[in-house]
């Protein structure tokens, strides 16, 4: 979108959240450093490494509790989190409006820091070979490192289809907690925090 859009969706959100009128520019200004920012990566190669990897949901958003781990595609830009989110909450009978767009955003958290790491990745071996530095190895990022131990572990042909044994570390968890339990879980939390 035009970067005119910018301010409108500003303005647009701030009439939504029904937030003071002086937050326009500062979402303004957040939103045009993040696109400077991404139009800086215009025209360079995003080495992604392989195509799988890992992803892991670890939230608690109001009484539900949610733990699981999944295989995506990120070469696949068809996937859509938020359509993987509502499928998870249908699938799984949650009824909670705030779950889907919570699990959503952890995947979208996820793929950006693979992203990043991607981009770093790729300026390292275009320094590399320019023979800069001297390095001539450099080392695969943590993401590229789990895509790399996932191939060992499927093999370049094999399927990405777990076996039975396996069923169990990829099945969802998700917990409903009385208002005690959260209480007590957010009183922990708050100890472990100070």
């Amino acid at each position: 979108d035009p970067d005119s859009e910018v301010v409108v969706f500003a303005k647009r959100t701030v009439k939504d959240l029904k937030l003071p009128p002086a937050f326009i520019t500062q979402i303004a200004q957040s939103i045009q450093s993040q696109l400077t920012e991404f139009r800086s990566f215009e025209g360079q190669d995003m080495y992604t490494g392989e195509k799988i990897i890992p992803l892991k949901l670890d939230l608690r958003v109001n009484n539900t509790i949610i733990r699981d781990q999944f295989l995506w595609d990120i070469n696949n830009f068809d996937s859509d989190p938020e359509e993987f989110a509502r499928t998870f909450c249908r699938d799984l009978g949650i009824e909670d409006s705030e779950v889907g767009p919570a699990i959503a955003v952890a995947i979208r958290e996820q793929l950006y820091e693979i992203a990043i790491q991607s981009v770093a990745s790729a300026r390292e071996t275009r320094i590399s070979k320019k023979g800069r530095r001297g390095a001539d190895h450099i080392t695969a990022s943590k993401a590229g490192g789990t895509a790399l131990d996932l191939m060992k572990l499927f093999g370049s042909k094999s399927s990405v289809l777990r076996k039975r044994k396996e069923w169990d570390l990829y099945e969802p968890i998700v917990d409903l907690l009385t208002n005690e339990e959260v209480d007590a879980l957010d009183a922990r939390e708050e100890r472990n925090a100070r």
